[in-house]
């Protein structure tokens, strides 16, 4: 019953997308600076996170932002560039994002989609959750490989004295997927007691992902929520960059207002909607600015049953969560690009030569194309309170061989990002002195 119903409503939502194709504008020349990208078409849960999603997957920093979704239609423009400052003139980059945000595959809800599906059989999907600690990747590594495992690509995120991961492995021999019900039972034991560490009290999870698995980074926002690492002791803001978040009401126009200020960086924007998605809220109108160093966000939002925000403890656990997911990717650790040819054991040795140079690993993300592995690492030293000393990387250079090139980008950012002008009141001054539902 509930099978014919949902298909009932797909037929019905491509009768309206029929009558109402989605339209895509993409300008080079109303702004200076920047291209402006229009997206128009028949509103659904989660097209925001959808549309933002294909924008940062292609590396494109988004600088200003405006949303609008009430009833039944959807309207978003985006101010965006290339990560080097340019506007977007790419051809190819063009066709790429009006063929994808216009398609029927895009827009149209089924049963089985979600956003970034990505299908595959040629790898093993694993999803790790638990304590982080100085040398946990070293070591999940070091089992990965005597388990031979290949990593074909992963990620690792650590926040608040927890650690999650999405890696994905072949069996080092045959190069496929692994299937083997005992053998994914003595990689799942031997994970979890890697990731369960001495003293943590929470229980260490492994999952096998199945073929057509999420979008990894939103995979891994939702692990970080699910562990609950938006729950953390205070500690004093020694770098001045913590993330200002408010949530407050709206009450004539009956929503729920978020604001967020905090140093700007790139996917932050996917970072904040993701979480907002995730919680089970819907953005009906937003702005977003940054400035040189400082993002403002905007929305005005309900809860998916239409209900704004009504209790104090839910408007806690909606800030708290919102600064985990900006935080998540924000560290003052000095960033480490490795190229190399691939090989089974790379990362073990790799990981093995950073612990024992006392470098503390915050962040990773793995990748392997054409025989080649390309590897970026966000390091602190063991403290994590000050920088990571030149001679160290030196040291590390000579370890790892010169077959193996390692460049490191020193990005420290300034005690306090200069605040804006953009205050709360903008879309109140703007947004609203239009009818809005």
């Amino acid at each position: 019953m509930l099978e014919t119903w949902f298909m009932e409503e797909d037929e019905y939502a491509k009768l309206i997308r029929r009558m109402n194709p989605p339209r895509v504008t993409i300008d080079n020349s109303s702004s200076a600076d920047a291209t402006v990208i229009q997206v128009e078409s028949v509103n659904k849960p989660g097209i925001l996170l959808e549309v933002v999603q294909v924008l940062t997957d292609l590396n494109l920093v988004i600088t200003k932002a405006y949303i609008s979704s009430d009833g039944r239609w959807f309207m978003d423009v985006f101010n965006v560039k290339q990560r080097n400052g340019n506007k977007v003139r790419d051809e190819g980059v063009i066709s790429y994002i009006k063929k994808v945000l216009e398609s029927d595959a895009f827009y149209v809800p089924s049963l089985e989609s979600s956003v970034g599906l990505k299908s595959s059989l040629d790898y093993t999907s694993i999803e790790l959750a638990g304590a982080d600690r100085p040398g946990l990747l070293s070591e999940v590594c070091a089992v990965l490989a005597d388990l031979s495992c290949n990593v074909v690509s992963a990620e690792i995120w650590t926040h608040n004295a927890r650690a999650a991961a999405v890696v994905n492995v072949t069996d080092d021999m045959t190069g496929c997927a692994i299937e083997d019900p005992d053998r994914l039972l003595t990689i799942k034991n031997r994970l979890c007691n890697v990731f369960k560490g001495n003293n943590d009290l929470k229980t260490a999870k492994m999952t096998l992902s199945p073929p057509g698995s999420m979008h990894r980074e939103r995979r891994l926002h939702q692990i970080m929520f699910a562990d609950r690492d938006y729950e953390k002791v205070e500690h004093e803001d020694v770098t001045g960059l913590k993330a200002e978040v408010s949530v407050l009401d709206c009450v004539e126009k009956d929503y729920t207002v978020i604001t967020m200020r905090c140093k700007d960086r790139p996917k932050l924007l996917f970072d904040t909607v993701c979480t907002i998605t995730d919680m089970q809220y819907v953005v009906y109108h937003g702005v977003v600015h940054t400035g040189k160093m400082e993002a403002y966000q905007e929305y005005y939002i309900r809860h998916v049953d239409g209900i704004r925000i009504s209790s104090e403890a839910e408007r806690e656990r909606v800030m708290k969560c919102l600064e985990a997911a900006i935080e998540r990717r924000t560290s003052e650790a000095l960033e480490l690009e490795l190229c190399a040819e691939d090989q089974v054991g790379l990362l073990s040795e790799i990981t093995r030569i950073f612990r024992e140079n006392s470098l503390c690993i915050k962040r990773a993300e793995m990748s392997t194309e054409n025989g080649r592995a390309k590897d970026t690492f966000y390091v602190t030293n063991t403290t994590g309170d000050g920088p990571v000393d030149p001679r160290t990387i030196d040291s590390i250079r000579k370890q790892i061989g010169k077959h193996t090139a390692l460049d490191a980008r020193w990005n420290l950012s300034p005690q306090k990002p200069i605040r804006e002008e953009t205050t709360m009141s903008y879309l109140f001054g703007h947004f609203f002195k239009f009818p809005i539902g």
